[in-house]
């Protein structure tokens, strides 16, 4: 996986989980779920090119 992508993936399911417990501690659902998306927006996007990857190998 190119390095800028690995890490970009990373920072968005860190800012995701950020938002969710953020949104978890101050009792606002909308930020969570928010939270929560981006974090399986992140997964998936890592999913996608470590599968790209395999593919390339």
């Amino acid at each position: 996986m190119a390095a800028g992508k690995k890490v970009k993936n990373a920072a968005q399911k860190t800012k995701g989980k950020v938002k969710e417990t953020t949104g978890r501690a101050v009792g606002n659902q909308s930020l969570e779920s928010k939270g929560a998306r981006e974090q399986m927006a992140g997964d998936a996007k890592q999913a996608g090119q470590k599968l790209k990857d395999t593919l390339k190998h």
